[in-house]
C-alpha cells in the first residue's frame, strides 16, 4: 500500500480497496507478465481487448494486480466504487501507460 497520491504524468492510478488506497503503475516488466498471463500476441492485441470491452473479469483482476495491486486481494475486497469503478481504473492506467501525460485529462 502506498500512501502517496497518484500522480497522473507519471502514469500512476488510484485505487481503493476494503477503505485502503492504493498507487497503481504499469512498467514493461508487468506489460510482459500481463501479455503472456492473458495470452495475447502483443500489447496492440492488450489494449484493444479493453478498447472493444471484450475482458473478462479475470482479465481486469490480472491487468490491476501488473499496476500493483495486492495480488490475490481483489477477489474479496470491497473496492471503492465496485466492479464499474475497478474498470475505469484499469482503463485509466492503460490510457495513462499508453498515452503518457495526454491521456491524464478526462
Amino acid at each position: 500500500m502506498s500512501k502517496k497520491r497518484a500522480n497522473p504524468h507519471r502514469g500512476e492510478v488510484a485505487l481503493v480497496l476494503d477503505e485502503k488506497p492504493y498507487v497503481l503503475r504499469l512498467h514493461l516488466g508487468a506489460l510482459a507478465q500481463l501479455e503472456e498471463r492473458l495470452g495475447t500476441d502483443s500489447l496492440t492485441d492488450l489494449v484493444a481487448r479493453f478498447e472493444a470491452g471484450t475482458f473478462r473479469a479475470a482479465d481486469l483482476v490480472a491487468l490491476l494486480e501488473a499496476g500493483g495491486a495486492p495480488a490475490g486481494k481483489l477477489a474479496t475486497a470491497v473496492i471503492g466504487g465496485g466492479p464499474v469503478e475497478a474498470a475505469r481504473v484499469a482503463a485509466r492506467l492503460l490510457r495513462l501507460t499508453f498515452a503518457g501525460v495526454e491521456g491524464a485529462a478526462e
